[in-house]
């Protein structure tokens, strides 16, 4: 018998639907649990085949054991060991590079300095920066935001050189990025799942949490939502993720890739809608269904290849 694991931390809804579609699917040959641990052996293999992961990010000791449950041969959705080597400004360049739209970008360094340096830490860092050479660059307005933050936490937008000082007076030691802000006229929200499928949402980050998500979108161009869908998979496969949202900012008819680092993505109903919320549900139990009869483990110990997002 085939085994999947739900990794998961405060939500609710999602994993418990994500078991319950699994199990109402009545597989003679796939079962599907929340996974328990305690003390992890390391020459004990995790007893999973797949294992969905809702909350590592948040918590290494989680961390520590999928990157084993993959090198003895678990499919983890998504991969930790990419997970644990990606950045945001990483991801701006590598679009960039691939040829799909994104804001111009800067990595500042921290505003104080990261635990356990003094300025002798920083000989190699060019003092003063040149600011203006930055600002012109990017250009106001602009938004201020961590380099590997998510959920709006630390985010400011800047409309000048006296709001960009007073924001980044407040990043304490973080690592920042200063990026272009995007004038759109649609933003999309894109579930993305198994590197094959897309689901594209209409959403306004403007407005209150729970409306967000429109429940009544206009009509759009379809030529629009043919590159969004393309650029969206073309992301998501160069970074290996198997569960991404990536959002995408409408400028003058170019949709800009705004975030697309989100490896354990809003799955909430309350939030999403009961639709979106079906659709990743479905998706989802179908992919990781499909990954356990594969039995698509680690097939060599290198570093290359975990790195790659399939190995």
């Amino acid at each position: 018998m085939k085994k999947i694991g739900v990794l998961f931390g405060m939500e609710n809804v999602f994993p418990k639907a994500l078991v319950d579609k699994i199990a109402g699917l009545g597989l003679d040959d796939v079962t599907a649990e929340f996974v328990q641990i305690g003390g992890v052996r390391m020459d004990r293999p995790s007893g999973y085949d797949v294992i969905v992961d809702r909350i590592s990010h948040d918590i290494p000791f989680y961390r520590a054991w999928l990157k084993t449950a993959a090198l003895d041969g678990a499919y983890v959705i998504n991969n930790p060991f990419w997970s644990s080597a990606d950045d945001k400004f990483f991801n701006y360049a590598l679009a960039e590079r691939l040829g799909v739209a994104v804001p111009r970008t800067v990595v500042v360094p921290h505003k104080e300095h990261p635990p356990g340096t003094t300025d002798r830490s920083m000989r190699n860092l060019v003092y003063p920066l040149n600011w203006d050479e930055v600002f012109a660059y990017v250009g106001f307005p602009a938004f201020l935001k961590p380099f590997d933050g998510g959920g709006w936490r630390d985010v400011f937008e800047v409309r000048s050189r006296e709001d960009f000082f007073r924001a980044y007076d407040q990043t304490r030691d973080l690592c920042m990025t200063l990026q272009a802000a995007v004038r759109f006229t649609e933003y999309f929200r894109c579930y993305v799942v198994g590197q094959e499928r897309v689901h594209v949402m209409p959403y306004d980050p403007r407005e209150p949490f729970h409306d967000r998500y429109l429940k009544d979108p206009p009509a759009y161009d379809p030529a629009l939502l043919a590159r969004v869908e393309r650029d969206a998979l073309t992301l998501c496969r160069a970074l290996g993720y198997d569960l991404n949202t990536v959002e995408f900012a409408v400028e003058d008819g170019v949709p800009y890739a705004i975030d697309f680092m989100n490896p354990a993505p809003d799955a909430d109903p309350h939030s999403v809608g009961q639709e979106n919320f079906d659709w990743i549900v479905d998706t989802v139990s179908d992919f990781a269904v499909r990954k356990a009869r594969e039995g698509a483990g680690t097939a060599e110990y290198r570093w290359s290849a975990f790195l790659r997002g399939r190995p």
